[in-house]
């Protein structure tokens, strides 16, 4: 064999590796600092529901998950740029991502829901609300639907810079009710001593119009084998109970939606 030709021997064989070590890891993209779904253990380690789904789906797809931890505004750039191969990091699937990306499919929807005081019934929100005080976050997805769909229904829409001055606000009694993200709500209020007297009442609230359809895992676009794969360990994962398991260790009721 000639110069040239070992050269180009060992660069084919060089290429070959890379192609082997890429099939056998997958980098993704995660923020760490969104509980339940991802944070750091006192330990520094990162854990949550995106964590362990994320390691389910490599496990599935035979591959090893390397964590990159960063910024969540940072995630679709980072993509770009090939420095990850997904993200997953609690991320809806909405048309204005879609622009820079391609989704899989859902792995979680969470609704918003209402908090009232227990034993509170609502089933049409813009009649059963009208003439109330409804308490949501400025600029969030919540303010724009509750805007939009309550406030000319007669609701009166209060609008705080952050949800956790609602939920002061409704405890001393100057709301009727806020609308918020079922598992935030969960997690930040109901289940805390400032929650005890109330409860999440009413429909979900998850109109795509508003609040996209879901989480999903971000990949370049035209990525269809990443897309592919992990779409199959997503379906894999709800059909052999692995995803039932991991969603148990952190929610009391069903993540996944409709």
């Amino acid at each position: 064999m000639n110069k040239t030709g070992f050269l180009g021997a060992l660069t084919l064989c060089a290429c070959s590796a890379l192609a082997q070590a890429d099939e056998g890891s997958l980098r993704i993209g995660i923020e760490a600092a969104y509980p339940p779904f991802s944070y750091r253990t006192p330990e520094g380690e990162i854990a949550g529901f995106d964590y362990d789904i994320g390691n389910a789906l490599c496990a599935q797809m035979q591959v090893r998950c390397q964590w990159v931890v960063q910024e969540f505004d940072g995630m679709i750039p980072s993509l770009k740029v090939r420095k990850i191969d997904a993200v997953l990091s609690s991320m809806s699937i909405t048309e204005d991502r879609l622009k820079s990306v391609d989704f899989t499919d859902k792995y979680y929807h969470t609704p918003g829901k209402f908090t009232m005081k227990a034993g509170s019934q609502i089933l049409d929100p813009a009649q059963d609300l009208k003439g109330k005080k409804l308490g949501v976050q400025r600029a969030s997805t919540y303010d724009r639907f509750a805007t939009e769909q309550l406030e000319g229904a007669g609701v009166e829409v209060v609008r705080y810079a952050a949800q956790s001055e609602a939920f002061l606000d409704l405890v001393a009694g100057r709301l009727d009710a806020t609308l918020a993200d079922i598992v935030n709500t969960e997690e930040s209020f109901i289940k805390t001593p400032a929650g005890q007297g109330f409860a999440l009442v009413g429909p979900d609230i998850n109109d795509p119009r508003y609040f996209g359809r879901g989480a999903g895992i971000a990949v370049r676009k035209g990525d269809t084998a990443n897309l592919a794969r992990l779409n199959a360990a997503i379906a894999a994962i709800r059909v052999n109970g692995t995803y039932q398991q991991v969603q148990a260790k952190y929610f009391p009721f069903d993540i996944y939606g409709q």
